[in-house]
């Protein structure tokens, strides 16, 4: 199936699994972290909505994003979903776009660039002294 006729959702959804293996490869095999209970307070400042939601801000005004992948950001961010407050809302928006174009590079099999923004995320996520400690 082509990404590009897929629902946001659906990319968003495959894009979480793929990028939570991304997080977890590095904490345990880069960073060395052994202990599950350790791994899953660390891995919370990468892979919660509040960082995703603003790695995307930050990203898009650095124009480290190509158009393509603002594009697939703008469509799954802008699909419906359900939250309990606004702010929630706009923030899992903006997650559900970033993992969109997880999902998407993965499915296009292009690595390389899923790898470029995976490593770009984590270099952002570690610059961030007030990333959050809960999901």
């Amino acid at each position: 199936m082509r990404p590009e006729l897929m629902n946001g959702l659906t990319l968003a959804y495959l894009g979480d699994a793929i990028f939570d293996v991304y997080i977890r490869e590095y904490l345990i095999c880069d960073r060395h972290i052994a202990k599950v209970n350790d791994l899953q307070k660390t891995s919370v400042a990468y892979v919660s909505a509040v960082s995703q939601a603003r790695f995307m801000k930050h990203a898009i005004e650095d124009h480290f994003l190509t158009e393509e992948e603002v594009r697939i950001y703008k469509r799954a961010r802008n699909t419906k979903a359900h939250a309990s407050s606004n702010k929630k809302t706009l923030t899992h928006n903006q997650s559900t776009g970033f993992e969109a174009i997880i999902g998407t590079l993965y499915l296009q099999h292009n690595i390389e660039r899923l790898e470029e923004i995976v490593e770009y995320y984590k270099k952002y996520v570690e610059s961030v002294k007030d990333m959050p400690k809960g999901k």
